[in-house]
């Protein structure tokens, strides 16, 4: 990439959108503090168990590796673009609590690992998901905790409903700031006990009926809004695979630009990247795909290559929030770490994002510097 590739007008905003990031199980096992690695699942009884599947795939997993050893190659791309923004969805508690949802897969982190969501420069996660409960209450008041001695702003999930369900508002300098939301829908695999009640602890769960979300979020985003806020809803729906985006998620999506305000919609929950969609200048995101996780080693739904990932980076205008381009970069786990993906695979992320962006008007092209670029369509 060239210098004024990398380069932005003073008027852009640029973020660093993921799905979801998983540091937990694993993952924690190779960091320097692991916690305990007993599992309550059916497949696998210790966390030791994934790194030695992953290790038998592509080879030695280090231990006590440096917390921005996950991180990769990401963390070099991420310094030459100078992101105002770095907003991940955090499907892992960070706890030592055992009392674990009855659930068969519950993904914690030992606290004292938390540093390596620092090392990435996170600034924001959403936990508006269905992995954030998976140690209890006091699992979930123990993440809000440590994510806030690491000054990491949390959104969806708080001690009350009123905590799980305000927006969190950032400011980015020069008047420029983010009114920040996440919502968790049921599809995603949430359960209904999950949500945070006036007086208990949870998350912030998406109503089911579309005009009831929207009313809601509507009035979520006026309660901070300020001239010239960009407003990005993190949200986190749908099935592990496939890419059909439903009418109904696509309906929602297209509503909460027109009726709610709403300038990038940050979709997750699907294993894999979906569609994204230019919409009356916004962007709306319906499926991430993982970033990180422990599942190297497992085997199944191998036509989605989910051990191929992307990074998205957005560039919006600061005055409107309107869309200017989107930077997808490519890697692929091994090793429990990011690195650049190949000339093949690039590829094949290019075919498969370009066919489902396509359905959307989308347009992709390959750059020189081995990424991704979706443009505005054509009018």
């Amino acid at each position: 990439m060239t210098e004024s590739d990398r380069k932005r007008s003073s008027q852009t905003i640029r973020l660093f959108l993921a799905g979801d990031v998983m540091l937990g199980r694993g993952i924690d096992q190779i960091l320097p503090h692991p916690g305990d690695p007993t599992l309550r699942e059916d497949y696998v009884q210790t966390a030791e168990g994934y790194v030695d599947l992953a290790e038998q795939r592509n080879g030695t997993i280090p231990r006590a590796v440096p917390y921005s050893y996950v991180w990769g190659d990401l963390l070099a791309d991420l310094d030459a673009r100078s992101c105002d923004l770095r907003l991940v969805n955090l499907e892992t508690a960070i706890t030592t609590s055992d009392a674990a949802e009855p659930k068969g897969i519950n993904y914690r982190m030992h606290p004292a690992n938390a540093a390596a969501l620092s090392a990435a420069g996170i600034d924001a996660v959403s936990l508006a998901n269905n992995h954030t409960l998976d140690w209890g209450v006091a699992g979930l008041v123990e993440t809000l905790k440590v994510l806030s001695e690491h000054n990491i702003t949390t959104v969806g999930a708080g001690r009350t409903r009123h905590d799980a369900s305000a927006p969190g508002l950032l400011e980015l300098g020069n008047g420029r700031s983010i009114v920040l939301l996440a919502y968790g829908a049921r599809n995603s695999g949430i359960p209904a006990h999950w949500g945070a009640g006036l007086a208990t602890a949870g998350i912030n769960l998406l109503p089911e009926a579309a005009d009831d979300a929207i009313a809601e979020i509507r009035h979520q985003i006026a309660s901070v809004h300020r001239a010239g806020a960009i407003v990005v809803l993190s949200l986190h729906w749908g099935t592990n695979w496939g890419y059909e985006i439903l009418p109904g998620e696509r309906d929602l999506a297209h509503r909460l630009v027109d009726e709610a305000g709403v300038d990038i919609v940050h979709g997750h929950s699907s294993h894999h990247p979906r569609a994204a969609e230019v919409y009356n200048g916004k962007l709306i995101l319906y499926g991430q795909g993982d970033l990180i996780n422990d599942y190297e080693g497992i085997g199944g739904h191998e036509e989605y290559r989910s051990d191929l990932v992307l990074a998205y980076m957005v560039d919006i205008r600061a005055d409107s929030g309107s869309f200017e381009t989107l930077e997808l970069l490519p890697y692929r786990i091994k090793t429990f770490r990011l690195q650049r993906a190949g000339q093949p695979e690039i590829g094949w992320l290019h075919d498969m994002m370009a066919r489902e962006c396509a359905v959307f008007g989308g347009q992709l092209e390959r750059t020189g510097a081995g990424t991704i670029r979706l443009f505005k369509p054509a009018t």
